[in-house]
């Protein structure tokens, strides 16, 4: 009898793969654990493989899982596309919001911007951006955003990646700091300044203080913000010295003395993360290649 399964059992398959925990694919659709449990029974007995062994505590897939795992997004990202119209959507009259998980920084740049745009065709889109707390991939998986804009971190294979943007670091102080009467700052009059350093997580060393130890320089950093533009803001009042994105901090560093940094740091990609649920959506594309545009220019 030649074996059936339909595209639920495909899906479950996919989650499976993906958690590698029978426990946590059931969170993810819905379903009890013993509903996963007889679930999973199906797929080793329609593909006449475990799929999933115990390793210790933990559950590890075959090496055909694996190849099935790759194969299963193809499909899936079909049946998807299949669901959804192929017409160009009517966005005067598509009512809906987006969730987006962005830095403040991005946000302060580029938010208004992008809502002004986006209003002119679709004035009943509403965006919504959250706070950009971690870097995981699991408010992407569970629909908690739609997009997630910044530094790439912990990603999944599942996820679509894109890069809109390549920055890099720049200093700020304000107009009548010292800085501001030098044509050229030296690494040393840099690193002996009072800074300001940006981290979520509140540390206060950074790879700009890997680059200044390699030349033996240590720089005096008296507080720590959590992003870019609360950094110069603390700069332009305190004094201090602000070392942040050139171009997600154009905005925010007006009116303020900005300088080359004297010392050579990595250039910094920003990307554009989805989910593949949202790959051929015609109106999360639209605002994609809105968003895309909007960092390019």
């Amino acid at each position: 009898m030649i074996p059936t399964y339909n595209l639920n059992l495909l899906t479950a398959l996919d989650m499976l793969l993906s958690e590698n925990s029978v426990h946590r694919a059931a969170e993810r659709l819905g379903l009890s654990d013993s509903a996963m449990s007889r679930t999973l029974r199906r797929i080793r007995e329609t593909f006449d493989d475990p799929i999933l062994v115990r390793a210790g505590r933990s559950l590890v897939p075959t090496p055909r899982a694996i190849e099935l795992h790759e194969s299963l997004r193809g499909i899936l990202e079909k049946a998807e596309a299949l669901r959804i119209t192929s017409q160009e959507p009517d966005l005067k009259h598509i009512d809906r919001i987006f969730n987006i998980r962005a830095n403040e920084g991005f946000v302060f740049q580029y938010a208004g911007e992008l809502i002004k745009a986006i209003a002119c065709q679709a004035p009943s889109i509403h965006l919504n951006f959250v706070i950009k707390a971690e870097k995981n991939p699991n408010a992407l998986r569970e629909g908690q955003i739609d997009l997630d804009i910044g530094v790439l971190g912990e990603s999944g294979p599942e996820i679509r990646i894109q890069t809109i943007q390549r920055d890099r670091f720049v200093g700020a102080v304000s107009a009548d700091h010292p800085f501001n009467e030098k044509k050229v700052i030296s690494a040393e009059a840099y690193a002996k300044a009072r800074h300001v350093n940006v981290s979520r997580r509140g540390l206060s060393r950074g790879p700009i203080d890997t680059a200044l130890n390699n030349l033996g320089l240590n720089r005096q950093v008296v507080a720590v913000v959590t992003s870019f533009p609360a950094a110069l803001a603390v700069a332009q009042s305190a004094q201090l010295v602000a070392s942040v994105l050139e171009k997600q901090t154009l905005k925010a560093r007006k009116g303020m003395f900005t300088f080359e940094l004297p010392i050579k740091t990595e250039e910094v990609t920003i990307s554009m993360m989805w989910h593949p649920r949202s790959e051929y959506d015609p109106v999360h594309r639209w605002l994609r290649e809105h968003i895309r545009q909007l960092c390019a220019s």
